[in-house]
């Protein structure tokens, strides 16, 4: 009698439904795919799917006309479009002695017009080339140059209500925000609700980074990517163990998106990298 008495208790004080979505509380997964893969995404179970701007979108590789009949095509996925990157095209420097920052500003208004006219409300901001520092630059000032750019930038993505995530690239691809910590230093600075964080952990792999910084950035992540180490291939096809990062991720309450970024040709490899690393997303969920 006094067991059901206590069930009882417990039960009004936490619902069996609030019970059920706290554990059901955890990543889903999607894939940087090309709308015309679509149905193949979708029937391997992702969740949503991340386009290029510049091939959707930008006002400088894409005609009004072939944007009007992006934004029709974005409405009417199977799977919806969480996110677009290849944000600032690479003759657009960030820092250095040329930034042009009219052309800059310029360039992030027209985009995020374009993109605020889909259900599309996130920005992944890589853009490597565009912040490569020139040979000899002071690295310091190159911070502050971006910090500074950023600001306004952010001041555009809340009049459009967009959130930029930063992105930490490896130094075979850029040499400058190459790791977690540095782009977290970075969007602190800045420090706008339009600016957060994309914690990359093909990245990370790449440039040897913990997955403890994850911890340290709880208030500002709002996106995960993520592909194996070697050849940026899918989750699986190395045997890539993600678990460490995906504790991390566990610890910080992280339960958004985590994003395959990576190379495949055929439908199979979409079916087998969801599989693997939803096996791992739930074995870390389970502990």
């Amino acid at each position: 009698m006094k067991y059901h008495l206590y069930l009882l208790v417990l039960l009004a004080i936490f619902p069996i439904h609030a019970i059920a979505q706290k554990k059901s509380l955890k990543p889903s997964i999607g894939i940087a795919a090309s709308l015309e893969n679509d149905s193949l995404v979708t029937a391997a179970g992702y969740s949503c799917i991340v386009e290029s701007i510049s091939k959707r979108i930008s006002p400088k590789t894409v005609t009004a006309e072939a944007f009007n009949a992006n934004v029709k095509r974005f409405k009417n996925l199977k799977t919806p479009v969480y996110a677009c990157n290849i944000f600032i095209p690479g003759e657009l420097k960030l820092v250095g002695p040329a930034v042009d920052e009219k052309a800059i500003l310029e360039h992030v208004e027209q985009v995020m017009a374009r993109l605020s006219q889909t259900n599309t409300r996130m920005i992944v901001w890589g853009s490597g080339g565009a912040r490569r520092l020139p040979d000899g630059f002071d690295k310091k000032t190159a911070i502050k140059q971006f910090i500074a750019i950023g600001k306004k930038m952010a001041a555009i993505a809340q009049k459009y209500d967009i959130v930029m995530v930063l992105e930490n690239l490896n130094s075979t691809e850029t040499n400058f925000i190459n790791t977690v910590k540095e782009a977290l230093y970075v969007v602190k600075k800045v420090n706008h609700p339009n600016l957060r964080l994309n914690a990359d952990i093909y990245h990370m792999l790449k440039e040897g980074e913990a997955p403890e910084i994850i911890i340290k950035a709880k208030k500002y992540l709002a996106h995960v990517e993520i592909a194996e180490k070697t050849n940026r291939t899918l989750p699986g096809v190395e045997g890539t163990d993600f678990r460490p990062y995906l504790r991390a991720l566990k610890k910080v309450d992280y339960h958004q998106k985590i994003v395959m970024e990576g190379q495949w040709k055929k439908a199979e490899e979409l079916m087998m990298a969801y599989q693997y690393l939803n096996k791992q997303i739930e074995q870390v969920a389970r502990e």
